[in-house]
């Protein structure tokens, strides 16, 4: 279990991030086409899980849009954008936006990514949903660098996550 706070005020997760330097943990999440997704889809690439707890809040859309820049320089490397949010809203949001470096996922199918993953919430107003995390991902599955943001209405420490991509 981790402790994080909202505007302030403590909150906790289920669990706590995969270590780093063990295998990922299986998922299998829902695209915007509502096809399914798993780390099968991008075999041989680095994936960047950026995760966070919806789309509607400034801070998660500023998460998006930041790698979405900066996806594109990267080689050999995938941005997973995962929340709760419907598969829809993803679409909508990428679409208005003019998002196309990304990949968005929902866990509205997989509400075990947010356990396997500890980014789900465990209680407070936002119970349910998923923390704001960075996780990376090597070419071989296994976790490279992770980052549980320790407050929600922050965003996570980029410099930090496109260091371990570098």
């Amino acid at each position: 279990m981790a402790t994080i706070t909202l505007k302030g005020n403590t909150i906790q997760t289920v669990g706590t991030l995969p270590a780093v330097g063990s295998e990922a943990p299986f998922f299998c999440l829902v695209k915007t086409d509502l096809s399914e997704a798993g780390p099968a889809d991008f075999a041989g690439k680095r994936m960047v899980l950026n995760i966070f707890p919806s789309l509607d809040t400034a801070v998660c859309a500023a998460s998006v849009r930041r790698f979405n820049k900066e996806a594109s320089s990267f080689d050999n490397t995938v941005v997973l954008c995962i929340s709760a949010d419907l598969p829809f809203a993803h679409k909508r949001f990428c679409e208005v936006e003019g998002l196309d470096d990304v990949i968005s996922l929902s866990v509205f199918r997989s509400p075990a990514f947010g356990s396997d993953y500890g980014v789900s919430i465990a209680d407070g107003p936002l119970r349910g949903l998923l923390s704001r995390a960075v996780v990376i991902v090597d070419a071989d599955g296994r976790i490279a660098y992770t980052e549980q943001v320790p407050e929600i209405v922050e965003e996570p420490d980029y410099d930090a996550a496109l260091a371990a991509l570098a």
